[in-house]
Formats: structure tokens, C-alpha cells, sequence
């Protein structure tokens, strides 16, 4: 295990192929401060630089949340004029899409609160795995917030228009079973389960070939942007580049000689 770049409320630490992002704010249960968005960003950026690292997990300490949301306490002196609103949504900005573009496959592990921005943090992951008492919502219209399009659009894409209204209109907080009726959620797992099962998952991919889930990754997101901003070239290419990868022959050879493979990624 090897630290990486990290602050007091966000902690980062690698395990094998694995990189984990921890929100450290469990007093506030992880609410995010202007702080933690900043060093999210700078946290990913480090895990995208790291070859060994071929999966990130994004998970909140203290047991009780992933994220609660944005630190309201800071927002009569870091939102308060339309000035400083602009002037946070940069930096908050700058850390979804870090999530949301990140290359490589990440996996929000969710126990507890998952609630406002920190759903908005969870919808940028490839996958979501939470606890069965997981509780999910948007409270922007008990706060008079608004909600920017890029988030709404993430979320519209997943559960569909209908869920991502009655989310919205109605404020409330959804349990992990209609969570995952609404497809909000990849898998919902026992409370003590959790850490391992998210453990065994990581661990599967990150063992399975790296170019071939890059490809995945990106034709897929080709698929839900606009026909006319699709790029099926891109997508074509990684294919070719998977097909003339040294990992091609080495599946290959493993499958024939009926052992594990060991992908190296080129």
C-alpha cells in the first residue's frame, strides 16, 4: 500500500491496481468544502498519472455517508453574490468532470447519505455499489437552489426523465431498493458486506485487460453524446488497437494454455 497526494478531508491511498479517493469530512458526514472539491480533482490527477492504478474508488469515511452534499455553512461567504457562485462552480465543476472524464473505470462505494452534490459526485462514476441502508436525494428545491444542466442531464441519462423529475419535485430521500429500481444503482449489498464485495469487484477489473475496458469506457461514451458530436472513429480505433495489443496475444496464450492472464496494458 503506498499514500499519494492527499489533505486532511480527502484521503487517497493505493492497494495493488486499485486506487482509493476517501471523503474525510465524517463530523459534517462528508460534506464537501470548497478544500475538498479543490483536492479532488488534484487527487484523480495523480491516480491518471499512476500506471499501476487501473481502477479508483470514491468512498466517504465514518461509516455513515459517501457525501451529504456541499457544505451549506460556507456558502454565506463563498456563494453569497453571483460573483462568488461562478467562482466556486469553477472549482466544484473542475472536480465532477475530473470524475465524470477520468480514463480510467471508477466505482462510487456508498454507505449512508449519498445526498445532493455527493449524488451529483456519485453520477459521474461508471458504477455505483451501496449498502442496503443507503439513502439517496436532491434537496435543491427545499433550498431554492438551481441545478445547472450538465448534472441534470448525468442523471436524466440513467434514470430517465420521470425518476429524475420525482427526484427533483419532490426533495425526498429514496432508500438503496428504490434506488435501484430506478437504476440509480448498479448493485445493493448487506451493510457488512460492502467493503468487500466493492473489493472484489475493483480487484476483477483491474485484472481484466486494460486497453479493452478503455475502449468500453469510451465507445460508450460516444454512445449517449449527440449523433452529431459522436465520434465513431475514436471508437472504431481503440477496437484496432485492442485487436493489435500485446494483451490480445496474451489472452489468447492464457485461454489456450488455460491459465490467468497478466495484462500489461499495451
Amino acid at each position: 500500500m503506498s499514500e499519494i497526494a492527499q489533505t486532511t478531508k480527502m484521503l487517497s491511498r493505493k492497494e495493488g491496481g486499485v486506487g482509493y479517493l476517501i471523503f474525510n469530512n465524517p463530523e459534517r458526514h462528508n460534506a464537501m468544502s470548497l478544500e475538498m472539491w479543490d483536492a479532488t480533482h488534484r487527487i484523480l490527477d495523480d491516480f491518471a498519472h499512476e500506471k499501476d492504478v487501473r481502477v479508483v474508488v470514491l468512498t466517504g469515511a465514518g461509516g455513515k455517508a459517501f457525501v451529504s452534499g456541499a457544505d451549506i455553512s460556507e456558502f454565506e461567504k463563498l456563494r453569497s453574490s453571483p460573483e462568488l457562485v461562478e467562482k466556486y462552480n469553477v472549482v466544484s465543476d473542475k472536480a465532477y468532470e475530473g470524475i465524470n472524464n477520468f480514463p480510467k473505470p471508477t466505482i462510487s462505494m456508498i454507505r449512508g447519505y449519498c445526498i445532493g452534490g455527493g449524488l451529483g459526485l456519485a453520477l459521474c462514476t461508471d458504477m455505483r455499489i451501496c449498502s442496503d441502508n443507503s439513502k439517496f436525494g436532491v434537496p435543491a428545491a427545499k433550498l431554492g437552489l438551481g441545478y445547472g444542466y450538465t448534472g441534470l442531464k448525468r442523471l436524466v441519462d440513467l434514470v430517465g426523465p420521470s425518476f429524475a423529475k420525482e427526484i427533483f419535485f419532490t426533495g425526498r430521500q429514496f432508500d438503496a431498493q428504490e434506488a435501484a429500481g430506478m437504476g440509480l444503482v448498479n448493485r445493493v449489498v448487506p451493510s457488512a458486506e460492502l467493503e468487500s464485495f466493492v473489493k472484489t469487484y475493483a480487484d476483477t477489473i483491474s485484472g481484466n485487460a486494460p486497453l479493452t475496458i478503455h475502449a468500453v469506457k469510451m465507445t460508450v461514451a460516444e454512445v449517449v453524446v449527440e449523433d452529431r458530436n459522436r465520434n465513431i472513429q475514436r471508437a472504431e480505433d481503440l477496437v484496432a488497437g485492442c485487436f493489435a495489443s500485446n494483451d490480445y496475444k496474451e489472452g489468447r496464450s492464457a485461454f489456450m494454455e488455460k491459465r490467468k492472464p497478466v495484462f500489461n496494458g499495451n
